[in-house]
């Protein structure tokens, strides 16, 4: 039970870390100073709040490298993250759980990669990744924790569809009506702004990552109009349940099984 973890998310979570001992860290690609660091047992838990803790950073403008990084730094090898997201499939409804499986990747001008061809990343095995890198992501998300994430919203009492296609854009605009109707035609199953880089990111610094999704509301042209604040009345409604899922995944046992996040 000794791998220490990492949450991103936000204010829901961030309740659970009110005790917490605030840390800094200083990356090649900018200082940290939002973690978290607490202990559950033998496990050093950190939590990272990807849009600060007042939420006053945009999705486009988020440091992702910093922050993946950063953890990385602190020897975190599990990163379990949080998503409000929209639904575009009709059968999934605002206040549902998805833990997604695939991403499509809409954005635009974010940073994607730690590999500029230059760049040598070190790992505690004493094994390096240099130059041009070019890494399998048939499967982005860590099939171990999505099974740790479906098997804690089961376990509060929840239902959660245990698969879903999250189509990553921009932002921080929401989609239009013919966007959502071209992502529908390409797949897609849930629309957010956060996933991308993020799990990208940890596949490069062979973190394991998964994230739990909470449909906040439908797409564009699937509902009247799409307002922040209904995303954040509707994530406030599930706060508690998000709270108990998250305290699941840090009591549990982690599973040793190996993946492929880490080769």
């Amino acid at each position: 039970m000794s791998d220490k973890i990492a949450i991103i998310g936000g204010s829901g979570v961030y309740d659970l870390f009110k005790k917490a001992s605030k840390i800094s860290v200083k990356t090649p690609y900018g200082k940290v100073e939002t973690i978290k660091k607490t202990k559950y047992k033998e496990r050093e838990i950190f939590f990272l709040p990807r849009h600060g803790p007042k939420h006053s950073v945009p999705p486009h403008l988020i440091n992702y490298k910093a922050n993946i990084f950063a953890l990385h730094s602190l020897g975190v090898k599990k990163i379990y993250a949080t998503n409000a997201v929209g639904s575009i499939d009709i059968s999934i409804k605002p206040g549902d759980f998805v833990v997604p499986d695939q991403i499509i990747d809409m954005t635009k001008v974010r940073p994607l990669t730690f590999f500029d061809g230059s760049t040598t990343i070190k790992f505690e095995d004493g094994s390096s990744r240099k130059g041009v890198v070019h890494l399998d992501y048939t499967e982005p998300y860590c099939i171990n924790l999505r099974n740790m994430y479906i098997k804690a919203v089961e376990d509060i009492g929840e239902m959660v569809y245990t698969k879903g296609v999250y189509v990553c854009s921009e932002g921080p605009r929401f989609e239009t009506s013919a966007e959502i109707i071209m992502y529908q035609k390409m797949g897609g199953t849930l629309a957010g702004m956060t996933t991308v880089p993020e799990a990208i990111l940890a596949r490069e610094l062979k973190m394991c990552y998964s994230t739990l999704c909470l449909i906040t509301n439908f797409g564009a042209g699937m509902q009247e109009k799409i307002t922040h604040e209904e995303v954040v009345e509707i994530f406030e409604q599930k706060t508690n349940q998000v709270k108990e899922v998250m305290k699941k995944i840090i009591s549990s046992e982690h599973s040793s099984v190996k993946c492929n996040c880490i080769s």
